[in-house]
């Protein structure tokens, strides 16, 4: 019968069984829950700027291959800013947007693009589906945009553009608790970040972390606010997700959530947002009542380095952006997007972009690495210092 590749405008299309079959499913942001619930409380849809256009490949009635999509007519929540581009479009009286991206909408976390059934062969699966959607797509978008795939996986044909950003990821070498993390720093280092334990404990503050049963109502409701509350005062609205989204969070992958709750006087002051899979750990959200010196790195870093630790987890994403990671352990790290631009001159302008751009993103990459904390006993066991040819 032939591999036949279609679009469906919500994932509800897609029976939950089969979706579930296809490997990779099991990553908390491509969970059928998780992409489900954005659809069904209108985080994504209409009047969003993210309207759900699921790539999928069946064999016969059996789904063999899907990728998250998007028709996009903004450029909010992708972390890959591409508003120079439209700009230039719209110059020359032409319309960038409606644009289709696969990507995890307001989730920078590199992972998986397309899923795959385990029955199937990979490749040539993924090869059938990019060229379907790049010949279906044509005539409805200006261009095809994959955003954070995993490390090292090409570019979906030659044509297509690439370009890398850096990010910051802890790495567990095989510690058993968090002083082992501690004794992997300088002597400076460990002192610093002793210290400012041991003054948040002077003041009374009393920090856990929550998963499963033990997340409260309570601990949800206070969650809310504090997201809530950050959103407003950074950008004047309440967040990209709607509160029954992340109230339906908590039950329907409560095994994929870390809550970390930190209490002043025995008052609720901060929370942080963490989702988890045996792959890692990935940092979301925080937000907190008041200001309290070093809470947010608390929260946020060391909550999270010990609860992944404990529970053995390779590596730690702790969100996009920010250089101050880089001396509380995280890793520079190269991650990618790639580009395909149907205007044959723009296509072309955006290879030389990026081109032009990559030469920086090395020398931040590895001036990040040269500032890392670690001491020089341990540098050598460090995951960057294999890394050093990530870009083509």
């Amino acid at each position: 019968m032939g591999y036949q590749t279609s679009f469906f405008n919500s994932i509800s299309q897609i029976p939950r069984s089969q979706w579930q079959n296809l490997s990779a499913a099991a990553n908390p942001f491509l969970r059928y829950e998780f992409l489900l619930g954005l659809e069904q409380h209108q985080c994504v849809g209409e009047n969003t700027g993210w309207q759900p256009y699921f790539a999928v490949l069946h064999d016969g009635p059996t789904l063999i291959a899907a990728m998250p999509g998007y028709l996009k007519t903004d450029s909010y929540g992708e972390y890959v800013f591409d508003q120079g581009w439209a700009q230039a479009y719209h110059q020359h009286g032409l319309n960038y947007y409606p644009k289709w991206i696969s990507a995890i909408p307001f989730t920078p976390v590199t992972g998986p693009r397309m899923l795959v059934h385990p029955d199937y062969p990979g490749q040539q699966v993924r090869t059938q589906l990019c060229t379907d959607i790049s010949v279906l797509l044509q005539s409805r978008v200006s261009s095809l945009h994959l955003l954070f795939p995993p490390a090292g996986n090409p570019a979906p044909s030659a044509d297509w553009h690439s370009r890398y950003s850096v990010q910051f990821q802890w790495y567990n070498y095989e510690y058993q608790q968090f002083d082992d993390f501690l004794a992997a720093l300088t002597s400076r280092k460990r002192r610093s970040f002793k210290k400012s334990r041991q003054q948040l404990t002077r003041q009374h503050i009393h920090i856990e972390r929550k998963t499963c049963e033990a997340i409260t109502a309570r601990d949800i409701d206070f969650f809310i606010l504090c997201y809530q509350r950050t959103y407003l005062k950074r950008s004047g609205h309440t967040g990209y997700l709607s509160e029954g989204f992340l109230r339906e969070l908590f039950t329907v992958m409560a095994d994929s959530v870390l809550l970390v709750i930190a209490y002043e006087q025995q008052q609720p002051c901060a929370s942080a947002l963490f989702f988890f899979d045996s792959n890692g750990l990935y940092g979301r959200y925080w937000g907190a009542t008041h200001e309290i010196d070093g809470l947010h790195f608390e929260c946020c870093y060391f909550q999270g380095i010990e609860f992944a630790i404990e529970q053995q987890l390779p590596m730690f994403n702790p969100g996009t952006q920010g250089e101050h990671k880089i001396l509380r352990g995280f890793e520079p790290v190269i991650c990618c997007s790639h580009h395909y631009l149907y205007e044959p001159a723009f296509h072309a302008a955006v290879g030389d972009f990026v081109q032009r751009e990559t030469p920086a993103i090395e020398a931040y990459y590895e001036q990040a690495r040269s500032i890392l904390p670690f001491n020089d006993a341990f540098t050598s066991r460090l995951v960057t210092t294999t890394t050093l040819s990530v870009i083509p």
